[in-house]
């Protein structure tokens, strides 16, 4: 369970659940891109930033303890989980050259920054310390990176050690990965499957003799995309695999117990090798078909996992009654009485002025959406991931309202996209606005430089004339960027006399491509 996918109001909540049903220990990962969403401002619950509430990790720490669990942490730095370009901010990508996930010594200038403040907080909290923190995972699924720098690992573990921390150092890996993600001589290995535990115990037995045997994740369920339906796991299946793990025997991690929520614009995604066409998003939604509901409900496999637990762990202990489900209620209609006006937000904004496009982890912008109005337009390549395209402030892009939208113009699936523009009058030194929008940078695989917006691949075109001179606003939706935006009414007009335009010759039918 993710701390900082679950409101903290209901962390306890979610900590007895998972405790009456027989478990003994939590695991959660710590997403770097929340605890430092802007270079150099560490925020561990009171540091002021948007997710200020989620970020107090110790506090979810002693609940666990308080709730008769252990813990087991994994700080990364990467996380994967599905999440923001796993858990790694955005704003490394403003260094040229670097190379994360390595022992570049530009990227480990940083992590051992964030390290440095973070883990003496969990240092404090070990089990040597009369805490609950009975292991601490380095780094995740170094297997499968594309890029495996051990050196890189040896650095994470001398910097783990030397800030104190003395419990058990663990790698976890599918098992077809081997022991080429890990130092076996320093680092307890663990695996990860959604099947065939029997196959992955085998290989992690013949990896490491002699030791325990331990899945770090049971894939309980799966994640989403946008515009696939929803994956789920039967009962059935989840009841046949935890028994065979439980019954090898073995340790065992459910990945997860517990979804929760992707909150704002954090969610991670999927990409294939090379350009963006094949972008997959990750929803808001994190519920994973997981024992508790993204809700916190019971579900079938809460049942099994509590009956399973109780036939094969035959050490008993006092649980805690499991904990009656809050109670529902419809909530009153609400009134819209504030809104965020295009003109006003664009007044508002820094303004940055390029002959050619520039990605927005180059702006001092970490998640959300990249505004770069200009004269007039067209997209070669793939976009990263969407745009809206504006003329005079009045949208005349396709909005998306169905998965079919997904192939037309203005999506990451399509190459070289192609609009016309209509008007019913002249077009003539119109202002067009290109609005671009960030889905989510990939947590996986092929995803080491994550640049969203326009890019070095991409040229706007008017007619086959390509457009330069731009002028970019680089907007971020957080509450300080919201305040003296926002209007009250929201049907007054326009306040703000201040508003934006580029003069550029336009015919009243033009064709971008």
């Amino acid at each position: 369970m993710h701390y900082f996918r679950i409101p903290p109001q209901y962390w306890r909540d979610r900590l007895r659940k998972l405790r009456a049903a027989g478990l003994n220990a939590v695991e959660t990962s710590i997403a770097w891109n929340l605890h430092e969403s802007q270079d150099g401002h560490l925020d561990f619950g009171d540091g002021g930033t948007d997710m200020q509430q989620f970020l107090d990790i110790q506090q979810y720490i002693k609940i666990a303890q308080e709730e008769d669990l252990f813990v087991i942490v994994r700080p990364g730095p990467y996380i994967c989980a599905e999440w923001e370009w796993g858990g790694l901010p955005s704003w490394l990508l403003r260094e040229d050259g670097i190379t994360v996930r390595t022992s570049d010594a530009t990227y480990m200038k940083y992590v051992k920054r964030y390290f440095d403040k973070l883990l003496p907080l969990l240092a404090e909290l070990q089990f040597t310390n009369g805490g609950p923190i009975i292991a601490v995972q380095v780094e995740n699924e170094y297997g499968s990176s594309p890029q495996k720098d051990l050196e890189y690992i040896q650095q994470l573990y001398d910097i783990i050690r030397d800030n104190g921390i003395v419990e058990l150092l663990v790698t976890s890996d599918g098992a077809s990965s081997g022991t080429s993600g890990t130092l076996p001589e320093l680092l307890f290995q663990t695996v990860n499957f959604g099947g065939d535990p029997k196959g992955s115990f085998d290989t992690l037995k013949n990896m490491q003799p002699d030791r325990p045997i331990m899945a770090m994740e049971y894939w309980t369920g799966w994640f989403d995309h946008w515009s696939e339906g929803h994956h789920t796991v039967s009962n059935d299946t989840f009841r046949g695999i935890y028994e065979d793990i439980l019954s090898y025997p073995a340790s065992v991690n459910m990945y997860m117990f517990h979804g929760g929520t992707n909150w704002g614009f954090l969610n991670g995604a999927n990409i294939g090798p090379g350009d963006n066409s094949n972008f997959q998003p990750t929803t808001t939604s994190y519920d994973y078909d997981a024992p508790l509901s993204e809700a916190g409900d019971y579900t079938g496999k809460y049942y099994i996992a509590k009956e399973l637990i109780k036939q094969y762990n035959t050490i008993e202990t006092l649980l805690p009654d499991q904990p009656e489900l809050m109670e529902r209620q419809a909530y009153a209609s609400v009134d819209i009485t504030e809104r965020l006006n295009y003109a006003d937000i664009i007044a508002s904004s820094p303004m940055i002025e390029s002959e050619n496009p520039i990605p927005m982890e180059k702006l001092a912008i970490n998640e959300g959406l990249n505004i770069t109005p200009d004269s007039v337009l067209t997209v070669t390549a793939h976009v990263r991931d969407t745009v809206m395209v504006l003329v005079n402030g009045a949208l005349v892009s396709q909005p998306l309202s169905s998965s079919a939208d997904l192939d037309g113009f203005g999506y990451w699936r399509q190459e070289n996209s192609q609009i016309t523009l209509t008007s019913s009058e002249a077009l003539s030194d119109a202002t067009l606005d290109l609005v671009i929008e960030n889905w989510g940078r990939a947590n996986f695989g092929n995803f080491y430089y994550q640049y969203k917006g326009l890019t070095e691949d991409n040229e706007v075109l008017l007619n086959d004339e390509k457009l330069s001179s731009w002028t970019i606003y680089p907007l971020e939706f957080s509450k300080a960027n919201r305040t003296g935006v926002v209007q009250r009414d929201a049907d007054s007009r326009r306040r703000s006399k201040r508003y934006v335009h580029r003069h550029a010759k336009m015919d009243q039918r033009s064709c971008l491509c």
